[in-house]
Formats: C-alpha cells, sequence, structure tokens
C-alpha cells in the first residue's frame, strides 16, 4: 500500500496510475507553500470532485491539531494540484457553514473513517474547496 513520500513519488512517476485509487477511494496531490519555510509540500489526500471543484478534509486522522498543509493554505490559499495527470493551480478556501453538512456527508461517502476522527477530536474539522482557476 502506498503512503507518505512513496505515495506522492509513485503518483508523479505514473500520473496517478499508482497512487489514485487508494483504498477503495481517490486521492489527489495537494502543493501547498511553507507558512515558514516558503519550501513546497505535496501531501496525497482523499478528494471528491463535487460540481467543478474538488473538495479535502483537514483531519489528519482526528489529531486535536490541524495538518500542517491546512496551516499553510491559510496562510497562502494559491495551491498547486495533480488528479492522475491533470496538473492545475487552485485556489484553497475553508467551505462555508451552509456548505460543510452537505460536503462533509460527500465526504464521509467516500471514506467513512471521517466519522470516527470527528469524534476522536473536539477539533472542528475542516472541509476545504480547491477551485481550480
Amino acid at each position: 500500500m502506498l503512503y507518505g513520500k512513496e505515495h506522492v513519488k509513485r503518483y508523479q512517476e505514473t500520473d496517478g496510475a499508482e497512487g489514485h485509487d487508494w483504498q477503495g477511494t481517490v486521492t489527489l496531490l495537494l502543493t501547498t507553500k511553507g507558512r515558514r519555510t516558503g519550501r513546497e509540500y505535496t501531501t496525497p489526500l482523499i478528494y471528491q470532485k463535487v460540481g467543478d471543484d474538488y473538495v479535502i478534509v483537514a483531519s489528519k486522522g482526528g489529531a486535536p491539531e490541524h495538518p500542517e498543509w491546512y496551516l499553510n493554505l491559510q496562510a497562502d490559499p494559491e495551491v498547486k494540484v495533480q488528479v492522475k495527470g491533470d496538473k492545475f493551480t487552485a485556489r484553497a478556501r475553508t467551505a462555508t457553514a451552509e456548505e460543510k453538512p452537505g460536503l462533509w456527508r460527500t465526504m464521509v461517502a467516500a471514506w467513512p473513517d471521517y466519522d470516527e476522527y470527528k469524534r476522536k477530536t473536539d477539533r472542528d474539522i475542516p472541509v476545504v474547496v480547491l477551485e481550480r482557476r
């Protein structure tokens, strides 16, 4: 099973032929700019396409703190995205209170563990919308 840096490497090398389909769901690669270092960081994340947008969840497995990639995109919402061989820039934003319930249901349908992650933390787990540029 691909995970972490190896997941990113194989995804990039194969234009997602290896790594897009993952454990019964689908993943994209999100590249953010480090808010302190300015370096680029790429993370494989479960996604769902909703209309023209891509939706991801900043769950960090239910940890008490937000994932680094989420903190990075809060500082700089201009991100790079790869879905299979399709590479593009996007603007990331946290889903509004009105959008979130429906998007959360969509993401839980794709990865039911999100509900378990939500139970494990007092943190409000953000749902992020990636709007293609």
